[in-house]
């Protein structure tokens, strides 16, 4: 598994969060969800995409991708317009469950859009987010095309398969975008095409918790301790071991947010030889010991709960306007 793969992996779409919505030539939607990315798809016409951190308007052809980061809202519309009164947008929320609108007679040249929110959980898919642009657009030629119809086919009942699809088509859209010229793909996403630092970046991956030494990363690598150092720092901007503790210590915070397994057990897990070497570096990373992290953790899910306590019945199934 390379690096995006790991990363991606907690990234996933809710099926309750896509919609398929007709909309009328004269539009605005406000996406209010606040979701972490959010995917848009016009699979016929054209929008605009406002965002707070673009200076100007985003044009999305029909047939492109475009894949917005969040938190802030940001306005889809039908016109290249900087700003709207309140009462020319429609407000979205994806975490609504989508009915599947259809087209009124005479509509032909509305615009037919997917949308749909995708969710974080943890600190390693952060890693990519982090480096995403704030609104990124994949041309219609890209190779997700057939994904987007087939979305498209399954949107239109609960067939088996469509969650694959949704979780697919985010990794395809973003994959495409890196490999678009001029994009400003992450180090370790170039680095993966390399021969000496591309298996040692999977290696890390694959396998986190073996007790990899500079040696042994070379020998992954089959070049010398030397060579590897000076070329996974050219193209990461850290050395191997620095780049594994980080990673590590991602997975670390995720663990102790979202598992119960004791200090110990994690470091054994990790590659470290006891407790102790493992909370050094943990408090080093995050500036808390691995314990008060956990603490501070289920706290906050402790308050995030009262504050928005889980819903006891059916929520009510809608749509994106129309």
């Amino acid at each position: 598994m390379d690096p995006f793969d790991t990363l991606l992996r907690d990234v996933r779409a809710e099926g309750a969060a896509f919609g398929r919505s007709v909309l009328s030539p004269s539009w605005a939607l406000r996406f209010t969800d606040g979701a972490p990315l959010t995917l848009c798809v016009p699979l016929r016409g054209e929008a605009w995409i406002v965002h707070p951190e673009r200076d100007e308007p985003v044009r999305v052809r029909g047939g492109e991708a475009v894949v917005v980061r969040g938190p802030h809202p940001f306005v889809l519309s039908a016109e290249p317009r900087s700003t709207f009164r309140p009462d020319e947008m429609r407000d979205v929320d994806c975490h609504q469950p989508p009915g599947t609108p259809t087209a009124e007679p005479g509509t032909a040249e509305q615009m037919l859009l997917l949308a749909g929110a995708y969710h974080v959980r943890g600190q390693a898919p952060q890693r990519l987010i982090g480096v995403l642009p704030p609104v990124l657009v994949v041309p219609d030629d890209h190779d997700c095309s057939s994904l987007r119809d087939y979305l498209d086919f399954q949107l239109g009942g609960c067939r088996p398969g469509r969650q694959i699809v949704l979780d697919r088509l985010l990794d395809c859209t973003i994959r495409d975008w890196f490999d678009q010229p001029g994009a400003a793909a992450p180090h370790w996403y170039r680095a993966l095409g390399d021969d000496t630092v591309g298996p040692v970046l999977r290696a890390m991956h694959d396998a986190p918790g073996e007790p990899w030494t500079l040696a042994s990363l070379a020998a992954r690598a089959g070049v010398s301790r030397t060579t590897l150092a000076k070329r996974f720092t050219e193209l990461m901007g850290e050395p191997p071991l620095t780049y594994l503790t980080d990673w590590r210590m991602a997975l670390a915070a995720d663990m102790l947010t979202d598992t119960t397994v004791t200090v110990a057990a994690m470091a054994r897990r990790l590659g470290y030889s006891d407790a102790f070497g493992f909370s050094t570096a943990f408090k080093r990373v995050h500036g808390v010991s691995p314990s008060e992290h956990r603490r501070l953790a289920q706290s906050a899910g402790q308050m995030a709960a009262t504050i928005d306590p889980p819903s006891t019945g059916p929520v009510p199934r809608q749509t994106l306007p129309r």
